[in-house]
């Protein structure tokens, strides 16, 4: 349905409203950047023009969303806490741009773990931050005289101009027959990691001993992980009703959750 009255401040607005004091940030973009930069394959099913908007998380959510979205609402097996707050700060910031906009407003939000029926990821959460100009989407294109070429693939890591690797993608919002034109420019994203030897450094940290965090300080960053952050997003998946219950989150008897597949095989997390 389209909605020639909603404009860009329309939907920024509301979102940040909601969303920044729970320590999220929101950066628009149109569908056509997005698409420009992939094969089809992985293209959203929108005109260029249309209004999409990415969602990070910053270290602040963990204290300013997430533990108390624990303490009021508690969680449902099997999904993971993570993704249920964060679904339900973003769905509660959709539901108050309907309200200031139109409530017939039709928005497709796609979350950084779902996939489609393919197994392809429903959007590459890293390209969106980066054509969104939220953060530079390092990859091993980016390197020149590789040391690893022809011997090892590397994967890409975005890093944000204040927040160095301290965040997280978590979901892009599609707001349908909502198109912009001239009054939303592409901004280019900060190339905080500028030298060669740096973005080295930073693509072996991330693909070889991402464990060990080093890669997100790979610039100096306004906010990161509290130790209980990392102590939650260091632990397995499948142990993290566990160590929430150990933190008096939950009862003993929730403490050996039937956690799904999904959720049991991310080894990487979502920090």
């Amino acid at each position: 349905m389209a909605a020639p009255s909603v404009s860009v401040q329309g939907v920024i607005e509301p979102l940040n409203s909601c969303l920044t004091k729970l320590g999220f940030e929101v950066y628009p973009l149109k569908v056509g950047w997005y698409n420009s930069v992939l094969s089809p394959s992985f293209h959203l099913p929108y005109h260029d023009e249309t209004l999409a908007v990415v969602v990070l998380s910053t270290p602040a959510m963990f204290d300013q969303a997430f533990l108390p979205f624990l303490e009021q609402r508690g969680v449902q097996r099997p999904s993971d806490p993570i993704d249920q707050c964060v679904q339900h700060c973003v769905s509660t910031a959709v539901q108050r741009v309907r309200e200031e906009t139109s409530p017939e407003l039709k928005v497709d939000v796609r979350y950084d773990y779902e996939l489609l029926p393919s197994r392809k990821p429903k959007f590459l959460a890293q390209t969106a931050a980066h054509v969104s100009g939220a953060a530079f989407y390092y990859q091993q294109s980016v390197v020149t005289d590789q040391p690893w070429a022809g011997k090892q693939k590397m994967f890409g890591v975005c890093i944000h101009p204040r927040l160095g690797g301290w965040f997280a993608i978590r979901a892009l919002l599609v707001f349908e027959g909502v198109t912009v034109g001239s009054e939303l420019v592409q901004p280019a994203p900060p190339d905080c990691v500028p030298s060669r030897e740096d973005r080295i450094k930073l693509l072996e940290a991330f693909n070889f001993h991402w464990q060990d965090w080093s890669y997100r300080d790979i610039i100096p960053s306004e906010q990161i992980y509290s130790e209980r952050q990392k102590e939650y997003f260091s632990t397995p998946p499948a142990q993290r009703l566990t160590l929430l219950t150990t933190w008096g989150f939950f009862p003993k008897d929730d403490a050996q959750p039937n956690l799904s597949p999904h959720t049991q095989s991310q080894a990487n997390g979502h920090g």
